[in-house]
């Protein structure tokens, strides 16, 4: 019985964050916009005691099982429950550490949680976010030169989120918001070192986002930020500024938050390899 209803249960198992198991299950599950999945996300599963209570819920709602475990006898009591209830289960780091295996000629380490170790890619990170933080919205111009990144655009072009993500890849990202009427501050005009990307979006998208925000704030007054021409007006001034100062140009207004940082992190590398021979 695949489904009840519109839904099915998805169950995640990992014996670390289960971070990888969830973006996959979501890739994939995103493509069957007709049924739901109803996921249960067991992560840290490490014992026998603790996968005791995984199987009963298992048990108890049928479905897709899908995990990350390192521990053989884990593993083999796993499949073994799931093929005695004549359900489908998949381990999702399985095939790709057998290929690799297969490639290096070596065995794996076995260590669980292997890539949430605290090195220096991990403090990269938190270093990341921490300039990122400091950096929305405008604030703290003077240390625009230390950014890897520096994305500016009008209001809800998804500065913040999309700094955010790229932070979280241990690239350091401040954003500045471009007003009409407002100068931008003179430290964009003459940064060498980051990449400056400027965020798009046609007049529509950014009128139904701003009128979203507005009733999120119960702000029912203000007319110019969702008026048609006003909009339009900043989008020009934007596109005229970025032309001005050469700015790597973006138009957002179809993508998500992940493929606009994937279109920027593509610009920044880009950019590192035209760099590499100087």
């Amino acid at each position: 019985m695949p489904t009840t209803g519109n839904y099915f249960h998805l169950h995640l198992v990992s014996d670390s964050t289960g971070e990888t198991l969830i973006t996959v299950a979501r890739a994939v599950a995103a493509q069957y916009a007709n049924v739901t999945a109803v996921e249960h996300v067991y992560p840290l599963v490490r014992s026998q005691k603790q996968l005791d209570r995984v199987l009963d819920e298992i048990e108890e709602a049928p479905g897709i099982v899908l995990f990350t475990l390192l521990e053989k006898d884990l593993v083999g009591r796993l499949e073994t429950k799931c093929k005695d209830i004549n359900i489908p289960s998949l381990s999702i780091i399985g095939p790709v550490m057998q290929l690799f295996e297969a490639y290096l000629g070596a065995a794996t380490t076995g260590r669980v949680g292997a890539q949430h170790v605290l090195n220096a890619e991990y403090f990269k990170r938190i270093d990341a976010l921490n300039y990122t933080m400091i950096h929305d919205d405008g604030q703290h111009v003077e240390g625009l030169e230390d950014a890897d990144i520096v994305l500016v655009g009008v209001s809800r072009t998804s500065k913040t989120p999309t700094s955010i993500y790229l932070a979280n890849r241990g690239i350091r990202t401040a954003n500045v918001p471009l007003v009409p009427g407002i100068p931008a501050p003179h430290q964009l005009e003459t940064l060498k070192k980051p990449l400056v990307v400027s965020l798009h979006a046609t007049p529509e998208r950014l009128i139904q986002v701003r009128q979203n925000r507005l009733l999120s704030m119960g702000d029912t007054h203000n007319d110019d930020y969702i008026d048609r021409q006003s909009v339009t007006d900043e989008v020009a001034y934007a596109r005229r500024l970025s032309a001005k100062f050469g700015w790597a140009q973006l138009d957002v207004t179809r993508r998500s938050i992940e493929e606009t940082a994937a279109a920027i992190l593509k610009l920044f590398t880009d950019r590192q390899r035209q760099r590499l021979p100087e």
